[in-house]
C-alpha cells in the first residue's frame, strides 16, 4: 500500500486527488493551511504552509510517523493574483511565486530524502505556464518555472528511481476560477475544443495515473480539453 502526500489537499484539484486516492484504498495525507476535517479514516490531515520550510518539514515528519512511509508527492497548492506587468504589485508577485513555485521546491526538497526507489512526484502546472495569457504575469511565470523544476528534478532523481512529471490542467471548475465573470468565462470556453470546462475529478484521475506510470519521467501531460492544441485559435 502506497502513501501519498497532496499539498493544497483541502479544496479543488488537491481535494479531488485526496478523495480519489483514498477511495482506491491507499493512504493519503492532505496538507493545507486550513484542513477540511471531512475526510475518512485513510486520510491524515496535516496543517502546514508551503511557504514555510519548517512547517513543511514538520508536516512530512508527521506523515512518515503516522503511515511509516511516503511514496508519492503531489504538488497542487497554489494561489492566483491577476494583473498585467504595469499594474501588478510586487507583493502579489512574491506571494504567487513563493506559493506556486518555491513552495513546490521546498516540498520536494523535504520529501526527496524519504522517497524510496519507485517513488513519484507530480507537479500540477497550468496552461498559462506554457502559453501566454494577458494579466497572468505572476501566475504564468510561476507555472512556467514549475515546468523547469520538473524537468531538472526528473533528470537529477532518475538514478534514484524517483519519477517527476508535470500535469497541466486547462480551465477547471474550482474556487480559483469561480470568481470569473460570465463574459470572461465564455471567452475561455470559446477557445476550448471540447467546449466545456474540466472537473477536479477528471484532473485527479490523470494525476493518479501519471504517478503510477513506472516508465514516465520528465513528461508534461496536458488535461485541457484540447486547449493547448489550438495554438491560440478558437474552435
Amino acid at each position: 500500500m502506497s502513501t501519498w502526500l497532496v499539498t493544497g489537499g483541502s479544496r479543488g484539484i488537491g481535494r479531488a486527488v485526496v478523495s480519489y486516492v483514498a477511495e482506491a484504498g491507499e493512504n493519503v495525507a492532505a496538507l493545507s493551511r486550513s484542513p477540511a476535517s471531512e475526510f475518512g479514516e485513510r486520510v491524515l490531515e496535516v496543517k502546514a504552509d508551503v511557504t514555510d520550510p519548517e512547517s513543511i518539514g514538520r508536516g512530512i515528519d508527521a506523515v512518515v510517523d503516522h503511515f511509516g512511509s511516503l511514496d508519492v508527492v503531489v504538488n497542487v497548492a497554489g494561489v492566483h493574483r491577476g494583473g498585467r506587468i504595469d499594474g501588478l504589485e510586487r507583493g502579489a508577485w512574491d506571494e504567487v511565486l513563493s506559493t506556486n513555485l518555491t513552495g513546490a521546491y521546498e516540498v520536494c526538497r523535504a520529501a526527496v530524502p524519504v522517497l524510496p526507489s519507485g517513488g513519484a512526484v507530480v507537479n500540477v502546472g497550468a496552461v498559462v505556464g506554457l502559453r501566454g495569457f494577458p494579466g497572468d504575469v505572476a501566475y504564468g511565470s510561476a507555472k512556467a518555472g514549475l515546468s523547469g523544476l520538473t524537468q531538472v528534478l526528473a533528470v537529477e532523481l532518475a538514478p534514484r528511481g524517483i519519477r517527476v512529471n508535470l500535469v497541466v490542467p486547462g480551465f477547471v471548475d474550482t474556487d480559483m476560477t469561480a470568481g470569473l465573470s460570465e463574459r470572461a468565462r465564455q471567452r475561455v470556453l470559446d477557445t476550448i475544443p471540447a467546449g466545456r470546462t474540466g472537473t477536479p475529478r477528471e484532473i485527479a484521475e490523470v494525476i493518479v495515473a501519471v504517478a503510477r506510470s513506472t516508465y514516465m519521467t520528465g513528461a508534461t501531460v496536458p488535461v485541457d480539453g484540447g486547449l493547448l492544441a489550438t495554438f491560440g485559435g478558437g474552435r
